[in-house]
């Protein structure tokens, strides 16, 4: 009989992969090619597309209900999944978002990104936080291993939960292909498109509250007024929620005209949008990861990012770390930035070398290890 891994592929979803649909992606497709004698069963709660079958060794399942609500979470993964498992009883349940089924009569490895929800719980929407916050030290408990993205993630979830750190795994997330260094016709061409030509700093990522965006734009607002310059600041992503703040404090410092909402973009136009920025500027208060920061090495873009959580972790030396609470120090870090050519081009240079630590090979080698180890 061949080794049989179940796995919940929920977030593969066609042209939406975000930051967890992203790692699925990328590990599982390499997962089933480097392993043809692994049969994998690919739980999905709606139609799938068929690019996500990425071998013949993966047979999809659609199981009710469409899980994206707390109370569809629990009949998706505590009673369907549960009910799958204990009828195949596979060697493995493998959950790249963290869920798990309790109560299911097989090993179970979650991928526990970050635990962001349980130090900021008003960061979640309401019944969210509180579904998280009940099941997720359950999950970390029953799960034979875990698997996270970092080792300030792992020390967290060690700490937070009282589990060993010897029962975690760290596996980095890697870097898309789809960014890219870009010509000078391709910067200004996409400079011309969202900001009539002038330069600017990005921030990349969904307009979640942890993202910090209310303190970046007054940042924003203190470095226009002491630069005088014409540079904009473009924010890269669909909207969450709690965008009101947001928007609150673009009125408040007059920067209607100064702040770009792309929106939602397509992989290639993000690539474009991320290569063409003077800087990335990306300030979270909490982070189990922060894939923007590899995208910009990769994009030979330099990078100002928070000194907390896992992000100097991922940055090293290839970025200025500023205080997420802290106005002045974001701003003296865009002016230092925007005023020196040489420093631009030392951080694009370090990044160059940060970067080869991580890619999706290395991602999938380290799942694919972490999955060995919980079927010993």
């Amino acid at each position: 009989m061949p080794v049989q891994i179940v796995v919940n592929t929920r977030l593969l979803l066609h042209n939406r992969l975000e930051g967890i649909g992203w790692f699925s992606y990328q590990v599982l497709k390499r997962l089933s090619l480097n392993n043809p004698n692994v049969h994998f069963v690919y739980l999905f709660d709606r139609q799938y597309h068929p690019d996500f079958i990425f071998n013949d060794n993966i047979t999809p399942l659609i199981v009710s209900p469409q899980a994206r609500h707390p109370f569809l979470y629990y009949a998706w993964f505590q009673v369907s999944v549960k009910s799958i498992l204990n009828r195949m009883q596979p060697d493995l349940f493998l959950s790249p978002d963290g869920f798990l089924s309790l109560g299911a009569k097989c090993k179970q490895l979650p991928v526990i990104h970050d635990i962001n929800f349980a130090h900021f719980p008003q960061d979640s929407k309401w019944l969210t936080g509180k579904y998280y916050n009940h099941y997720f030290p359950k999950f970390a408990n029953v799960a034979s291993r875990i698997a996270t993205v970092s080792q300030y993630s792992k020390q967290d979830i060690a700490k937070s939960y009282g589990i060993a750190e010897d029962k975690i795994d760290v596996v980095y997330n890697g870097i898309n292909s789809f960014f890219k260094p870009l010509v000078a016709t391709q910067k200004q061409d996409t400079k011309n498109k969202y900001t009539k030509g002038q330069d600017y700093f990005v921030s990349v990522g969904s307009l979640h509250p942890r993202k910090n965006i209310p303190q970046l734009i007054r940042a924003f607002s203190a470095f226009k007024k002491e630069s005088g310059s014409s540079v904009k600041l473009v924010l890269a992503g669909p909207a969450f929620w709690g965008t009101a703040e947001i928007n609150t404090a673009i009125r408040e410092e007059n920067l209607k005209e100064e702040v770009i909402f792309t929106g939602r973009l397509a992989d290639e136009e993000l690539a474009l949008v991320l290569g063409s920025a003077l800087a990335l500027t990306f300030i979270p208060y909490y982070e189990g990861f922060g894939i923007p920061l590899v995208e910009a090495m990769e994009a030979q873009v330099p990078i100002i990012t928070a000194n907390v959580t896992s992000l100097p972790e991922v940055a090293g030396d290839a970025a200025i770390l500023v205080d997420p609470k802290n106005e002045h120090q974001i701003k003296k870090a865009m002016l230092d930035v925007y005023g020196s050519e040489v420093l631009r081009n030392s951080l694009i240079e370090k990044g160059n070398i940060q970067k080869q630590n991580f890619s999706w090979d290395k991602s999938a080698n380290l799942l694919w290890q972490s999955v060995l180890k919980t079927m010993d």
